[in-house]
């Protein structure tokens, strides 16, 4: 009756893929929801910076302790995943240690998969120690209240489960291995669950050996199946969003704004300079009022933040006690494209009075001091402040709603040419004083 458990899991497999697919194509969609922008210039650049970012995680190292932690959580995740297709491939083939044909190089890696999965459960368990122990202060902002911690709490939980079941399972196949049976062959170095398999060839009977470890393969397969399909709803879709959001990141400096482009063309035909483009369009509006006009790379930003609060931790509109939080700023962008894609998908026509500045405040724009302290911690290379701008420049442009001082600066630039209250005929007045 090998071919119904073979059949149970295609099925479960083919299921589990469909619906990963599914879901990663409606954040696909809603990404592309976005305003274009070209980010294909200086391929060999973008390549670098994924690999050194996302793959060598060099922004992480900042601090030793999580860089550490999260490394081995990391690797655990990349290189387990290979142990995982072994176990697809059994599944579907109705085999037992597909891959043991390998011998010597076989037996390394499982042995050292083991040592990475005690060090996942170990990382995971100190993870939730600095959470809810030690209460790491950026783990406990207002914008963490309710489901993103509960988010961060499942995983944290669903992997120390899961190497848990991996573990056992190494130790039930360890201990059948001992008594012999023939469906359990020699096979794997156990350094780990070899420290226990003995005890287990003690206490349990050889049924009970196999259901054990039956029960465990089925429910680690399982679990990561579920993990898959629980990622495009969790934060941690950063694992998969975060090598394409370091690759497409910014390459120019921090600190250099972007001018909105039918501005700059409007001043240089005022002003009679060249290169002007005198057939542009006239422009539909100015800055973001919702997310429709923010570019796709602030949009998969969003998705790929990681809530890790590296940004808020080091804002110092945040730390002098204002409201203003990048994190939150990535997280209410998220949520505000995940109502507008679920408008999408049931027909609902959205309406004029809720955009994106019903997530984010007058006041968390501008406390902003525009420092890139958000942008220079991230680990992943997401820009907080780009969506910050384009969001204050709706507010200028298109509301007329800068605070009292900035109106002022305006005022005095447009009737004096520079921000100070007097004309320009007295700019050297101050010479006459010396």
């Amino acid at each position: 009756m090998q071919w119904i458990s073979q059949v149970v899991f295609a099925l479960i497999l083919i299921a589990a893929i469909y619906f990963f697919s599914r879901n990663v194509g409606k954040i696909r969609r809603n990404i592309l929801l976005g305003r274009d922008e070209d980010r294909s210039d200086n391929k060999p650049q973008r390549w670098r910076n994924m690999l050194r970012v996302a793959f060598g995680q060099s922004k992480m190292a900042a601090r030793p302790i999580p860089f550490i932690l999260h490394f081995i959580v990391y690797a655990g995740f990349i290189l387990i995943n290979i142990e995982v297709l072994e176990i697809i491939l059994d599944g579907l083939f109705g085999t037992h240690r597909i891959l043991s044909f390998m011998g010597p190089i076989y037996d390394v890696a499982i042995g050292f998969f083991e040592i990475l999965g005690l060090g996942v459960l170990i990382a995971c368990v100190l993870f939730l120690t600095r959470r809810f122990i030690s209460r790491i202060p950026r783990f406990h902002k207002p914008e963490m209240a309710g489901w993103p911690t509960r988010d961060a709490t499942i995983i944290l939980i669903s992997e120390i489960v899961l190497m848990t079941a991996l573990l056992i399972m190494n130790g039930a196949d360890q201990a059948l291995q001992m008594l012999g049976n023939p469906h359990y062959i020699d096979a794997g170095a156990n350094p780990v669950s070899g420290l226990y398999a003995g005890w287990m060839h003690g206490t349990f009977s050889e049924g009970q050996l196999i259901f054990i470890e039956r029960a465990c393969w089925w429910f680690h397969i399982i679990g990561i199946l579920l993990f898959l399909n629980f990622l495009p709803y969790s934060k941690h879709f950063h694992i998969i969003l975060a090598f394409p959001n370091t690759y497409y990141a910014d390459l120019t400096p921090k600190g250099r704004f972007a001018n909105i482009e039918s501005v700059t063309n409007e001043v240089k035909m005022m002003l009679g300079l060249p290169d002007v483009d005198t057939n542009a369009p006239p422009p539909e509006s100015f800055g973001a009022k919702d997310v429709q006009d923010l570019t796709w790379k602030n949009l998969m930003d969003a998705y790929s933040c990681t809530e890790c609060g590296r940004c808020t931790s080091v804002c110092p509109a945040n730390l002098t006690g204002k409201v203003l939080s990048p994190r939150k700023i990535m997280m209410d962008t998220r949520d505000r494209l995940e109502e507008v894609g679920k408008e999408m998908d049931s027909g609902v026509q959205p309406t004029e009075e809720k955009n994106l500045h019903s997530y984010i405040s007058k006041e968390e724009l501008w406390a902003c001091t525009s420092c890139n302290a958000c942008a220079e911690a991230c680990p992943i290379n997401i820009n907080p402040l780009n969506i910050i701008v384009q969001m204050r420049q709706y507010l200028v442009m298109e509301k007329s709603e800068a605070p009292n001082e900035l109106n002022m600066m305006f005022n005095n630039i447009e009737n004096n040419g520079a921000p100070w209250q007097f004309p320009a005929s007295d700019r050297d007045a101050w010479a006459n004083q010396v």
